[in-house]
């Protein structure tokens, strides 16, 4: 998922914010609870009303173009990302299809990105199944490191989620430094996460 792809998206979500949300599939009318796909030719998440969400729960069903984002994440514990070297206290990697892997670093302007080098990431993949298992351009590594006081989680998450998180400090930053607000919500949106993701893991 590149940097263009990810702006689009996020620029797209403000968009319909504004608008009733529609089907990407069928152009009908969807909820404010709703899944999406990941089309690979466009490069862009599209939101599904249920029946055509259901149309692609089955892996194969998306024809090598549509892929359905999934909707359980899981907190992983006991894993060290040093050697991924991450220089910001938020960051999310997404694997591509044919393996490479992008940092991508939220900010007021939405994200930049790096490769993370092969031999690195394969590293932290024999590490942790759940690295390993990534499910490419849907689901994400999320790793925020915390505050001062603490509270550094890490997460793989439904990519989508990653949007929202990046929606959220565009919407909330304020300044050089971002302000009171965009730090107090950060916090929340993992919160969010441990509500509607529950399930703990460890390494695996």
């Amino acid at each position: 998922m590149t940097a263009g792809a990810l702006q689009r998206a996020i620029r797209r979500a403000r968009q319909r914010a504004a608008s009733v949300e529609r089907c990407g599939m069928c152009a009908g009318p969807v909820g404010p609870e709703h899944r999406h796909v990941w089309d690979e030719q466009d490069a862009e998440l599209m939101c599904a009303c249920t029946p055509c969400s259901l149309l692609f729960e089955r892996e194969a069903a998306g024809g090598g173009r549509y892929q359905l984002v999934p909707t359980e994440g899981r907190r992983l514990t006991g894993l060290s990302v040093d050697e991924l070297g991450v220089p910001v206290g938020l960051v999310f990697f997404v694997k591509q299809r044919d393996g490479r892997v992008f940092a991508h670093y939220p900010s007021p302007l939405g994200t930049t990105e790096s490769e993370i080098d092969a031999g690195v990431w394969g590293a932290a993949e024999a590490r942790s199944p759940a690295l390993a298992a990534l499910k490419p351009r849907v689901e994400a590594f999320l790793v925020w490191t915390g505050t001062p006081r603490g509270g550094g989680q890490q997460w793989v998450v439904p990519v989508d989620d990653c949007f929202r998180l990046v929606a959220l400090i565009r919407q909330n930053w304020a300044g050089m430094s971002g302000g009171s607000a965009v730090w107090r919500e950060i916090p929340r949106f993992f919160d969010e996460l441990g509500r509607r993701h529950h399930r703990p893991s460890g390494n695996d």
